[in-house]
């Protein structure tokens, strides 16, 4: 018997079904608000959010822009590091074996226990906050790609062998590719984990100032007891991770699209 392969919403259709849920909670929210006339300091509507984003969006925009640079850029180191360390485990299980349990025990220690330490030892508060995010996002990374890197063929590695490829050919033509869904899927996780790890490093911190993000702008908003502000940074921090969830996904799409099976359509 021939399976039938049943094919889902396609991604306009999917994209306007999330739209019309998230407008129906909007809708659903703001006439809770005003049907109960719940003040905006317990529960702000929805509108209120959205004057407050445009209110305070002189001093929100730099803070968004702050948070955005320190995930990416902790995303773009633990993707380097992440990969490298990955081809060197990929090559020697000696390696692996002396090193792996390193990267897992940073993997498995809340963030939070040992932000105050880097703190402490690391001078700049940047840097800090950086070495924070890019500890939650390298094992993603690291660990998926090392499934990919060994996720081989045997048959195509047994022929790269008898043509006597090179390292080099190997390499691009055989590893990369089987390595590659692999790799873009723990940078999906990555992606979310680096901005979760940029706000929890910054609530440990406590910073204040200009050249701070949105975990800051949340704590101030709470200091003073501004609950539409405090709404509206928590709001832009949910675009950042679905905008780093939406890109990563296009980049997955757009190179995985017509070979491999993870995003060929039905």
């Amino acid at each position: 018997m021939t399976a039938v392969r049943t094919s889902g919403p396609g991604p306009a259709a999917r994209i306007a079904l999330a739209l019309a849920v998230i407008a129906a909670v909007l809708l659903g929210w703001e006439a809770l608000v005003r049907g109960l006339a719940i003040p905006p300091y317990l529960l702000p509507a929805p509108s209120r959010v959205a004057r407050t984003l445009v209110e305070d969006w002189t001093t929100l925009a730099p803070a968004w822009r702050f948070t955005l640079l320190l995930s990416f850029s902790a995303l773009g180191l633990a993707a380097a590091g992440g990969v490298l360390l990955a081809v060197v485990f990929a090559s020697s299980r000696w390696v692996e074996a002396a090193l792996f349990p390193f990267a897992v025990i940073l993997q498995v220690t809340p963030i939070i226990a040992i932000a105050p330490l880097i703190l402490i030892y690391v001078d700049s508060t940047f840097a800090a906050l950086l070495i924070c995010a890019w500890i939650v996002a390298f094992f993603p990374i690291l660990s998926n790609t090392v499934i990919g890197l060994r996720a081989i063929d045997p048959n195509l590695r047994d022929l790269f062998h008898l043509y006597r490829a090179t390292r080099w050919q190997r390499l691009r033509l055989l590893l990369a590719p089987s390595a590659l869904p692999y790799f873009l899927a723990g940078l999906k996780i990555a992606g979310g984990l680096s901005l979760i790890g940029s706000v929890a490093a910054e609530f440990v911190a406590g910073s204040a100032g200009k050249e701070t993000g949105l975990a800051s702008r949340v704590l101030e908003a709470s200091f003073r007891s501004e609950v539409p502000r405090m709404f509206a940074a928590l709001f832009l921090i949910s675009v950042s991770g679905i905008l780093i969830f939406a890109l990563f996904s296009g980049l997955s799409r757009w190179l995985l699209g017509r070979w491999h099976e993870s995003e060929l359509q039905g």
